[in-house]
């Protein structure tokens, strides 16, 4: 089992920053990358950007250059972060933080989620 703890959400002015913490903890070692997804009010999860345990980095075109994830690992828990920069209102969701273990078919263990909230 892997245990996922998001933190570091709130309420920021657009254009603000936020940096967003995701603890995971448990057999880490199982884990080939971590991701982070969002939800709007009313809309689908999606995905935000993930790192591997290369650091090899990916994310989606509506955050690139504002987003960066970054992350620390230590023997018994990895910190994933999220580096969020210039914030719109349409950032506006509940972030969660996934892992995706190696011989998975997708991210298969979640976090319960932190809130951001970017007012118009």
């Amino acid at each position: 089992q892997v245990q996922l703890v998001e933190s570091g959400g709130g309420l920021v002015q657009a254009g603000g920053s936020l940096r967003l913490s995701c603890a995971a903890s448990g057999r880490i070692f199982d884990v080939y990358k971590i991701g982070w997804f969002r939800q709007g009010p009313g809309e689908d999860r999606d995905f935000v950007a993930t790192i591997s345990n290369s650091g090899s980095a990916d994310y989606a075109d509506s955050v690139k250059g504002r987003f960066t994830i970054s992350k620390d690992t230590s023997p018994s828990q990895s910190t994933v972060y999220l580096q969020m920069n210039s914030l719109k209102p349409e950032d506006t969701a509940i972030y969660y933080c996934a892992a995706f273990s190696y011989g998975s078919a997708n991210y298969n263990y979640w976090g319960q989620g932190t809130p951001v909230t970017v007012p118009s």
